[in-house]
C-alpha cells in the first residue's frame, strides 16, 4: 500500500514499479536535510536497477488534456528551481553510480486519446503515461518559466528531444 499522504501520481508510479518488480525505496518527500535556507529537498524514490545502478527520482504529476500523444505537445514539464538544485545535490552526494531523473506522470483526462502506441498504466479509473528526463538533459534545455514562483521548464522541442518512456529506463 502506498504511503499515506502520497499524491495519486506518486501512487500510480509506485504501483507501476511494483508491477514491474523494481526494487525501490520511498523517501519522505516532506523532510528537508540541512539547516535553514541551505536545506535540501528530499527526492521521492530511489530505484535499485542493478548492482551499480541507482536512480534518484523526483515525480512530477500533470494532467494531459489533449487528444493525441503523437506530436508530444501539450505536455507540461515545469519544475521548481529547488527541484533541480536538490536533485543535483543528491546526485553529487550519493556518487557516480546514481543518476537523477524527473518522472513526469501524466494522467490522461479524456477517454478518446490516441496514445500513439504508448503504454497506459491503469490505476483505478485513471490512466497514466510516464516519461522521464535525465537531470543533466533537463538542466541543459531548461528556461525560466516564472521568476515569481521560481519555476523552470523545457520548450516542447526540448522535451520531445530528451523525454523517454519510463519503460526504457529498465532496459
Amino acid at each position: 500500500m502506498p504511503e499515506s499522504g502520497a499524491n495519486h501520481y506518486e501512487c500510480a508510479f509506485e504501483n507501476w514499479l511494483r508491477d514491474r518488480r523494481v526494487e525501490y525505496l520511498r523517501a519522505d518527500e516532506h523532510e528537508r536535510i540541512g539547516p535553514g535556507p541551505h536545506s535540501v529537498k528530499n527526492f521521492d524514490f530511489l530505484l535499485y536497477l542493478g548492482p551499480e545502478r541507482r536512480v534518484i527520482v523526483e515525480v512530477k504529476g500533470r494532467n494531459f488534456h489533449g487528444t493525441s500523444l503523437a506530436p508530444m505537445t501539450g505536455l507540461e514539464c515545469w519544475v521548481t528551481w529547488d527541484d533541480v538544485e536538490s536533485l543535483q545535490m543528491w546526485q553529487k552526494v550519493l556518487g557516480p553510480d546514481h543518476q537523477a531523473i524527473f518522472v513526469f506522470a501524466y494522467r490522461i483526462e479524456r477517454l478518446d486519446v490516441d496514445l500513439d502506441g504508448r503504454e497506459a498504466f491503469l490505476a483505478g479509473s485513471d490512466r497514466y503515461v510516464f516519461f522521464y528526463v535525465r537531470l543533466e538533459d533537463y538542466r541543459r534545455g531548461m528556461k525560466r518559466r516564472s521568476p515569481r514562483w521560481q519555476t523552470v521548464t523545457l520548450s516542447a522541442d526540448a522535451f520531445r528531444g530528451c523525454a523517454r518512456e519510463l519503460a526504457r529506463l529498465l532496459g
